[in-house]
């Protein structure tokens, strides 16, 4: 009997784990880079998420000023399944002189921003 229940049991928790979805959580950003082209910057960063396919994944890292404003945005169009993590660059950011440290941060479909982000001491 106790075998019987055991075994029962055992089953019952498999079945009910597997119909646990898969849940990625936020988009962290891994490392980033700032690189002065002329009167603009190149903004790279490393993001990782757990993509799980065109509902939920990572797509789109901004850049921002030390107080919140919004510099600038890069649009991620697909999902990176099997790609973790991915570097993606943004050209043409305008910072103003007076910023000399940006922040980025990297959000996805389901829970926005929120994640890691990553601060960059900017070298003029």
């Amino acid at each position: 009997m106790l075998k019987t229940t055991t075994r029962t049991i055992a089953i019952a928790t498999i079945l009910s784990l597997s119909v646990i979805p898969a849940m990625a959580g936020k988009a962290d950003v891994q490392a980033a880079t700032a690189r002065k082209t002329g009167n603009s910057w190149q903004i790279s960063a490393t993001i990782k998420h757990g993509d799980e396919g065109w509902k939920h994944y990572a797509n789109s890292f901004q850049v921002l000023s030390m107080d919140g404003k919004v510099l600038g945005t890069r649009v991620l169009f697909h999902p990176h399944v099997n790609e973790q993590p991915f570097t993606r660059s943004l050209s043409g950011v305008k910072i103003p002189a007076e910023i000399t440290k940006i922040r980025v941060r990297a959000g996805d479909l389901v829970h926005g921003y929120g994640g890691k982000e990553t601060v960059i001491k900017l070298s003029k």
